[in-house]
């Protein structure tokens, strides 16, 4: 199994903060409101979302979304602090093994297996004063099977 690429290799996109309404108010879960926020960052960035959460007895893809000839299975990550470390740290090799194994399966299911394919992570760490820091760290990790 492979770690994350060095963070000095993989290419990321920072957003500047982005407003975000009380998470408690609304009653949607952080990570429910992370995906959202994921969701209208990629499509700002040009990415056609295809699906959310592909889900499979193995385990779930948070996002599934077309950059010109790439598919790509997007791992979001959100956090309210940075007290357990950065989110995309979360995306452990047990976590890469997981997510590739269920990108094989919507690839096969999807007559998809010859498209070239990206693995990327968006970190998220929501504000005390209501906004989000948003990084898009793509092509993040190879396929670990």
């Amino acid at each position: 199994m492979q770690p994350l690429k060095s963070m000095a290799s993989v290419p990321s996109i920072v957003s500047p903060f982005v407003e975000l309404k009380s998470l408690s108010k609304t009653g949607i879960s952080l990570g429910k409101r992370g995906e959202d926020l994921a969701c209208s960052y990629l499509k700002r960035h040009g990415l056609k979302i295809i699906q959310r959460n592909y889900r499979q007895k193995s385990g779930e893809i948070d996002i599934v979304c077309r950059d010109q000839s790439y598919i790509v299975f997007v791992e979001v990550k959100t956090r309210k602090s940075l007290r357990y470390g950065l989110p995309y740290e979360a995306v452990t090799q047990k976590k890469q093994a997981q997510i590739s194994r269920v990108a094989l399966d919507y690839l096969t299911r999807h007559k998809c297996l010859n498209h070239a394919v990206r693995f990327d992570v968006v970190s998220i760490v929501v504000t005390g004063d209501g906004n989000a820091d948003i990084e898009h760290l793509r092509d993040c990790f190879d396929a670990v099977l």
